[in-house]
């Protein structure tokens, strides 16, 4: 049996007389074509008392409410999850994601799996690292013109505590106080985001000794790590916790004269200009398109980039230079990117993609 909360036709009425000449930021909260179903018992996530804050289950569950709910968007049409789907390693299947008035974000949305703690640790978060701890990260899209559209942080509380589910749930995670402000959505939502780890892919289990790769797959794995050297910039691939932690940047080629600074529009540095954070690859089957821009719609096109479209960019990565100093040629044979695409498909973990803890709390009326 679930328990099941959802908006009453009385409470409806309220909200939307109640709130009707309410500015954008603050808005009105319409009426809600779905309805939130937790279990009794709160799913049991990696919680732990003995950090600051508690990140109890009742947090988690709190921050998977938060990242699903519609809500916390300008038009009540945009969630967290919008552009970051669960069936897809948390990512979008589109090259650009629309928001709140289907304006088009400007990069890619980069998937979300293996950030790591955000307990005081740095990670290195959206593509150019302008974010380094989840806590400040995770509002940056809520209160972005483009993608969810709320004027700023006060905004975001204020829209929260005009939805009756919320004192309830706030309560649970935070020991009765029913107080909802801006840092505990952060906190929430943060909490949740960093539940969302890829550890129970083909790769993890052949590293374990539990399964052994086919011919085809320890091929590309060999090709991966040794000929192409893909290893040198892709760490995060062989340890799932160090995925989040990851910080270096650099410019593939992709252009020869950049349209996008990347990480130098953060740094105002000429040579980090054309840079950006080199991604983790688990899951990187179901992450499609590639790329900041999203201009590779399949590993073929991603593969073909590296064998003979590297652009002699000014700040190339030296490890795509060769001796000559200009962009390799690495003429990847087809037999060679079918073993690659091969092995690249054993990083997929399809347990996070499927775990009802991750999924939406919400269910059509």
């Amino acid at each position: 049996m679930k328990t099941k909360i959802f908006l009453s036709g009385f409470f409806l009425t309220i909200i939307l007389v109640g709130f009707y000449s309410c500015k954008k930021e603050s808005g009105t909260v319409q009426a809600s074509v779905l309805r939130l179903s937790l279990p009794d018992v709160p799913f049991e996530y990696n919680a732990m008392q003995n950090t600051f804050p508690p990140r109890s289950n009742d947090l988690i569950t709190l921050g998977r409410v938060l990242f699903y709910d519609t809500h916390l968007s300008a038009g009540n049409s945009i969630s967290c999850a919008s552009c970051h789907k669960q069936a897809i390693g948390f990512s979008d299947n589109t090259a650009f994601s629309r928001g709140f008035e289907n304006k088009l974000t400007g990069r890619n949305s980069i998937p979300i799996q293996n950030l790591g703690s955000f307990q005081g640790q740095p990670t290195s978060l959206f593509w150019d690292g302008r974010e380094s701890f989840l806590t400040s990260m995770v509002l940056k899209p809520i209160t972005n013109h483009v993608e969810m559209g709320m004027n700023d942080d006060n905004a975001i509380a204020e829209r929260v505590n005009k939805v009756p589910f919320y004192p309830e749930l706030f309560a649970k995670a935070y020991d009765g106080d029913k107080t909802i402000t801006a840092v505990k959505i952060a906190e929430a939502i943060a909490s949740f985001c960093g539940q969302i780890k890829t550890t129970n892919t083909k790769f993890d289990l052949f590293n374990s000794g539990q399964t052994k790769l086919s011919g085809l797959e320890t091929e590309g794995m060999n090709l991966f790590f040794s000929k192409y050297n893909c290893g040198s910039c892709h760490q995060s691939t062989t340890i799932p916790s160090y995925g989040g932690f990851f910080t270096d940047f650099i410019n593939i080629g992709l252009d020869e004269n950049y349209t996008d600074k990347g990480r130098g529009a953060q740094t105002g540095l000429e040579v980090d200009n054309g840079k950006f954070k080199v991604p983790s690859l688990r899951n990187i089957e179901l992450t499609a398109p590639y790329m900041h821009d999203g201009r590779f719609a399949t590993l073929v096109e991603v593969l073909d980039h590296y064998s003979h479209g590297i652009a002699n960019s000014a700040n190339l990565d030296e490890r795509l230079k060769g001796t000559n100093g200009l962009p390799l040629q690495m003429n990847i044979s087809n037999q060679e990117k079918t073993a690659l695409i091969a092995f690249l498909n054993t990083l997929t973990d399809y347990t996070i993609t499927q775990d009802v803890r991750f999924s939406t709390p919400f269910i059509s009326q």
